[in-house]
Formats: structure tokens, sequence, C-alpha cells
């Protein structure tokens, strides 16, 4: 009996021995994290968390300051709010965090994740960025395709005079998501998505539901033991996107592959070498420095759609939203462009450098109301940053919608006033293109987005356009501007307007563009 209770002695000192060694190695290795509210087990900081994300972050920045630390189930995320912080993330360690983080309606959604938008950062990812500015986002190509987009705010400008003789209602965002779908598919196919209940408006839905889902967060994402599990049944919405826009692009592919079958070689006419007969040549050449697959292919034009279509046409319903809220704001922009360009000819995109006030418009707009209003980055190693420990594979918030609201750089920041760019403003010569870190609508650094320049050609011919040939009504004369939730940030409720024609005969006269003659049709 003393025996045994030597050995059971032993025991419980062995293991007390071993808790106290653990016990002490654990605050020995515990890193030094930035400041975190309360957390639940499992969970960490999920229940606070709500369907807008950006104005979640935002109300826990307010207690816990600029840099904080929540816990997304078993996702460490380190949010930055202020401009401060954004510099030294994005210019002094951005090779901490080159990538961004997947998840699965990325992996659903863009063919395994391994999309230009969501590849790591990698010879591919390179390969494919040089490809995308080279033959559609460079500054000649812009040049060469100008058509497409002075075709299609053409047919946009015709279908709001036909609204307006007809006195009907047009939701507005609808319609220039069409727009920017259709310059998408003009500028990358050489076609464009024709047809009000046809490819044109089954796009636009895709395009839609898309930036919702990716938009909603998913607990199996976050939480382990629900890996496997579909609490939210999103699963089957991701699949269904999936599958229809698949669908959709694997017919595109045939006939484009048909289209060169019949034409022969391509490009041997002189005609516009558009970007998805690149893709295919390359895809085809066995020489090539990088093999495309089928699903890389379709992959990247999802990634065009997806980056270039809701963001842009989100942009421009959000400013035209503004502009039938501030009336003032829109007579200024009004008497400037009626100076510059007349009222004999439609606004062109060799206007905007001469039209001050519109750009300030635009810029107040992305600064209100980013596109994407939280930029997202994954560290790939550990990093130590103002003296805290951040593991890798921690998932970086870069608050934009936030930095733009700070009134430590921006007097009255939840007006808006355009005029705060103008020359006699204070934050006049702030660009857009990531240099200033308390205005980043684009992103800034290696990931910054690749499109600005073609971005910002429509919204700003398109927008001057509107706002020199129309006036817009809406039901009450005020419009709500509560946003709603997804990856764009879109309109709680969407813009609907009653056009009434400004300048009759210039409209009249104003006939739509010629169309390419290698255009087709999808």
């Amino acid at each position: 009996m003393e025996d045994l209770r030597s050995w059971a002695t032993a025991v419980l000192l062995g293991f007390f021995s071993l808790f106290i060694m653990k016990l002490f190695a654990y605050h020995q290795i515990k890193p030094i994290l930035p400041p975190s509210p309360m957390a639940f087990p499992l969970l960490g900081h999920l229940h606070l968390i709500g369907s807008n994300v950006h104005q979640s972050l935002h109300k826990l920045s307010t207690g816990l300051g600029p840099l904080f630390h929540i816990r997304l189930g078993s996702v460490p995320l380190l949010v930055a709010s202020d401009a401060a912080t954004a510099r030294e993330l994005l210019r002094d360690h951005e090779h901490s965090f080159p990538d961004r983080p997947s998840s699965e309606a990325i992996t659903h959604l863009t063919y395994g994740g391994d999309s230009f938008l969501f590849a790591p950062y990698s010879d591919y990812w390179w390969f494919m960025k040089k490809l995308c500015l080279s033959e559609l986002l460079g500054g000649r190509r812009l040049v060469q395709l100008q058509w497409v987009r002075q075709d299609e705010i053409g047919r946009f400008l015709e279908m709001l005079r036909q609204k307006a003789e007809r006195r009907e209602e047009v939701d507005v965002g609808a319609e220039l998501t069409r727009l920017t779908n259709n310059v998408i598919c003009g500028m990358t196919m050489g076609r464009r998505c024709s047809g009000t209940d046809g490819e044109a408006e089954q796009v636009r839905r895709i395009v839609k539901e898309t930036m919702e889902v990716m938009g909603t967060p998913n607990v199996s994402d976050f939480v382990g033991i629900c890996k496997k599990l579909d609490l939210q049944h999103l699963k089957a919405r991701y699949e269904n996107v999936h599958r229809r826009f698949d669908s959709l692009m694997e017919r595109i592919l045939e006939e484009e592959v048909l289209r060169t079958k019949e034409s022969g070689k391509i490009g041997a006419d002189g005609a516009v070498r558009y970007l998805l007969r690149v893709l295919l040549d390359i895809a085809e050449d066995e020489g090539a420095k990088m093999r495309l697959t089928r699903d890389n292919i379709k992959g990247f034009i999802h990634d065009l759609f997806m980056a270039g279509t809701d963001t842009t046409s989100v942009t421009m319903e959000w400013a035209l939203a503004e502009l039938i809220n501030n009336p003032a704001v829109l007579q200024n922009a009004r008497r400037e462009i009626d100076s510059v360009v007349g009222v004999s000819r439609l606004v062109e995109e060799s206007d905007i450098p001469n039209l001050p006030f519109l750009q300030a418009i635009v810029k107040e707009t992305l600064r209100l109301h980013p596109a994407i209003p939280i930029l997202p980055r994954q560290s790939n190693a550990p990093l130590k940053f103002r003296g805290y420990d951040i593991p890798a594979g921690t998932w970086i918030a870069i608050h934009v919608w936030e930095i733009g609201r700070d009134p430590i750089h921006w007097e009255n920041p939840l007006e808006f006033r355009p005029e705060r760019f103008s020359a006699k403003g204070r934050s006049f010569g702030v660009d857009v293109r990531g240099q200033h870190y308390h205005f980043l609508p684009f992103g800034s650094g290696k990931r910054r987005c690749p499109g600005i320049s073609l971005a910002l050609q429509l919204i700003h011919t398109t927008l001057a356009n509107v706002i020199h040939c129309f006036d817009l009504s809406v039901e009450g004369g005020v419009v709500d501007m509560t946003e709603g939730h997804g990856v764009s940030l879109p309109k709680a409720h969407p813009l609907v307007c009653t056009p009434k024609v400004r300048l009759t005969p210039l409209l009249s006269r104003s006939a739509i563009s010629t169309s390419n003659p290698d255009e087709a049709s999808c």
C-alpha cells in the first residue's frame, strides 16, 4: 500500500511539474498582439461582425483604436483604420503580406481560387498582370478600344432619352451595370452582350450575385468544426452562380474558336486582336512561357467582369445619388461642362482633363463610397509590427472606408464636398493611385487595381454626359443613401429615377456611334 501511495504521489508530482512547465512555456512564447475585445471560445469575435463588415469594424475601432486584432473563429485578423498604419503596412511591410486571403466563395467561384485576382504572388500572377496591362488596360490599348466605350455610352444615353420620352422610371444601377458589362465584353472579346432579357441581363445578374455571396461572411471559412458543414446554405448559391457563368463562358469560347478557324490566322487581316483571342493563342502555343488552361482563361475573364463591372457601376450610381441630393454641386458641374464643351456635342474622353470640378466630384464619391471598402491581404511570414507579434497567416484589413472619413485628414468628413479637391481646397493634388494613404479607393502597391485608367475614363465620361444631357428626379426628391452589403459597397435601395431631357436638339442629333465591323453579339 505504501508503494502504491508513493507511486501515485510521484505521478501527480510529475503531472503537476509538466503542467507548470507548459504554463511557463506558454507565457514565455505567448505573442504580444494589438488590442482586442473579449472573445468567445471557437467563435472568437464572429458575433461582432454583421452583414456590413466595414461598419462592424468601424464600431470596433472607435473603442480599440486604429490598429486592433480580432479572431474570426480560428482566423486572426489585423485591422488598420488610419492612414499612418496603412502607410506602414502597405509601403514598409508589403513583402510580408503579398497575397489575398481565400475562402469557400473564392474557391467555388474563381475556378479553384487560382484566378488572377486571388492567385498567390508568383510568376503566374506577374504574367497575367503584364498580359492584362499590355492587351487591355495599357494606354495604347485604351486608345485603340475607345470606340467601345463611346458606343456603349451612346446606347446608354439613347436608352435614357427613350425612357424620358415615355416618362418611365429607370433603375439606374441596373442600366449602369449593363453598360459596364458591355464595355468589358467589347474590350476583351470584341462583342457585346445584347438583348434586354438575354445575355446582358444574365451577366448582370451573375456579377451582382457573385459580389453579394462573396461579401457574405461564411462561418465555414472561420470555424474549423464547421468546415464541412454548410450552415448558411451558401454552397448551393456558389455552385449555382459558378455553373451559370461557366456555361456562358464555354459557349463564348467555342464561338471564338470557331470564328478563329473561319477567319484564318488571328490578326493577319489587321483586325484588333482582342484579349480573349490572345489568351486562346497562348493556351494553344506549346512554346509559350506560361501555358494557360481553359479554366485559367475563364477565371481571368471572370476576374475582369467582377473587378471591372460592379465596382465601376456602383461608383457612378453613388455619384448620381449624391448629385441629386446636392443640387448646388450638380449645377456647378453643369456650368463647368457647358462652358468647356458647349451645347452642340456630347462630352468626350478628351474633355475630361479640362473638367476639374467633375474630377473632384468623382474623387469625393470614391472617398465617401469606395467601391472596395476593405483591402484584404494575408501575411506569409511572421511580422514584428510596432512591437506586436503578427503571426504568419494573419489576414490584414486596410479599412479604406474609415480612412476616407477620418477627421484628421478630412474636414467635415461625412459631408459631400467636392470642392475639397479643387484648386483652393485642402485636398487639392490628392491622387487616387495609391500614393496618398488617407485616400486609397484603388489600393496601393503591387496589388493595386490595374484598371484605374479604364475605370476613371468610363466613370468621368458617363457622368459628364448624364449631367450634361439629363435632369434626374426621384420620388420624394431625396435619395436614400443607406449602404447595402456586398464586396463592392452597393446601395441598399436601387437608384430609380425619372429622366428628363435637358438638351433635346443635341440628343436628337446624336446617333449611337458606329460599331466596329469586327464586333459580334453574345
